[in-house]
């Protein structure tokens, strides 16, 4: 058990040197690895060490049951069994440790990778601007400008210009216009009062009145209840003959 634990860390460490020793290793006839590239490999070599953790604890699992099961039955199985669990934690925590070393050197690698494309399209936009630039002059610029609002200017003098009808006219007086205007209005007033005044005057033959009565309007007969009482009353008959 000792050789194995001992041939299985030699393994690891030989791993894990190649690695650094390929990456990180002298002048060699090949051109250096890009920073692609080595965060490639990178990666590569955690996934097999998180390979090598799943294994290490599948190891573990089985020696703890072993234990267990021989605790009390077979005391010296039991006991090599909890050995061989320390050997794998302790490899385990080796591995752990490795793997921290190389997620934090990827991180570092990928966030200077990321770095050297910011500055490497920074670098090309400068270019770009400068070389655009590079035909322009301020003064030339200014000038242009200057140019453009001269003409605006001159084309807003010409729609005013047309616009206006003041050019059109000129050789009539505004103050004759407008007293004549008024002559107008005045003549027309007075038409208009005539006009008014005939329709009053002009307004026809008078009708005819119908004719003043001449004959006394008839009296009217007396109430036929009174004369009943006349002839019933023979006293009313006597005072109304002698009043006769």
């Amino acid at each position: 058990m000792i050789h194995f634990y001992k041939r299985e860390k030699f393994k690891l460490i030989c791993i894990t040197m190649s690695f650094f020793g390929k990456l990180f290793g002298k002048g060699s006839d090949k051109d250096p690895v890009t920073t692609g590239e080595a965060i490639q490999k990178l990666r590569e070599t955690e996934d097999m060490l998180m390979k090598k953790q799943e294994f290490l604890e599948k190891k573990i699992d089985q020696e703890v049951a072993t234990a267990r099961k021989n605790a009390k039955t077979n005391k010296r199985s039991a006991l090599q069994a909890l050995k061989r669990k320390k050997r794998y934690d302790k490899q385990l925590q080796q591995i752990d440790g490795t793997l921290s070393t190389i997620e934090m050197q990827r991180e570092a690698l990928e966030g200077a990778n990321t770095n050297t494309a910011v500055l490497k399209t920074m670098n090309d936009a400068a270019k770009a601007l400068k070389k655009a630039n590079a035909d322009l002059d301020v003064d030339k610029v200014h000038d242009m400008m200057d140019d453009i609002a001269e003409q605006q200017d001159v084309a807003k003098e010409i729609s005013e210009a047309i616009s206006s009808p003041v050019a059109f006219g000129q050789e009539f007086d505004e103050d004759e216009l407008e007293a004549e205007l008024d002559a107008l209005g005045e003549e027309l007033e007075l038409e208009e009062q005539e006009e008014l005044d005939k329709q009053l005057l002009d307004v026809g033959p008078a009708a005819a009145l119908p004719d003043v009565p001449r004959a006394e309007p008839a009296k009217p007969a007396a109430p036929a209840r009174a004369k009943k009482e006349e002839t019933e009353d023979p006293d009313m008959a006597e005072l109304a003959a002698w009043a006769s």
